[in-house]
């Protein structure tokens, strides 16, 4: 029996509403946008929270980092106001810090210098300790070495009473108006007070002094 004219027609648009329906292609692609676009915004959440949690911790080690130097630098401690009442600034903390350090760098290198120094000083007086430890060995070789030598005090009494002798007749004899006068006068001191027989009589008289004052 033939078919109405319309019932093809009407078969064949059954068939694509099944297709479409629940179970078809269009409800699958439906579910895949929505599962897919809720991936993406979790993806991003968990990037923002990781973002967040490590600037959170970057500024918590600054805080921390700035909190360390105000204890341990000595200077931020001495404030005209009591830090509890007003905390200190980033910026002045920083250059505190500067400051105390360039201070210790001096601090560091004037006791490098006295170090040196001290070393210096040990040096010269090991030094001594040898050279009296040889003095004292070679006079108790031989005690009675050295009982009749001049000390040095009396020699240095006779030099200084014979340059007090020749400055006396110099300050008399020399002036000092101008460098070509001062270098006759000195030419013309030494001709007069330096003669071989001058200089004896003035040492003659000096080793008299000094011996009339020891005995």
């Amino acid at each position: 029996m033939a078919e109405p004219p319309g019932a093809a027609a009407e078969d064949s648009w059954g068939k694509v509403d099944a297709a479409y329906g629940d179970n078809g292609l269009e409800s699958d692609d439906e579910d895949s946008d929505y599962h897919q676009e809720s991936y993406k915004e979790s993806y991003k959440d968990k990037r923002r929270r990781a973002h967040t949690q490590a600037e959170q911790k970057r500024r918590d080690a600054i805080k921390k980092g700035y909190n360390d130097l105000q204890a341990i630098v000595p200077t931020c401690e001495q404030q005209d106001f009591p830090i509890s009442s007003q905390k200190l600034s980033k910026a002045i903390v920083l250059q505190k810090t500067i400051d105390y350090i360039q201070f210790l760098h001096k601090e560091k290198k004037k006791q490098e210098e006295e170090v040196s120094t001290l070393r210096k000083d040990v040096m010269a007086l090991k030094i001594m300790k040898v050279n009296y430890e040889q003095i004292v060995k070679a006079h108790q070789d031989n005690p009675n070495e050295g009982k009749n030598q001049i000390s040095d005090e009396v020699k240095f009494n006779v030099f200084q009473g014979i340059m007090d002798s020749l400055f006396q007749s110099f300050n008399a004899s020399i002036s000092v108006t101008s460098f070509q006068e001062l270098s006759a006068c000195v030419f013309s001191w030494i001709e007069e007070h330096c003669k071989p027989q001058t200089l004896r009589d003035i040492v003659i008289g000096v080793l008299h002094k000094v011996k009339s004052q020891l005995y």
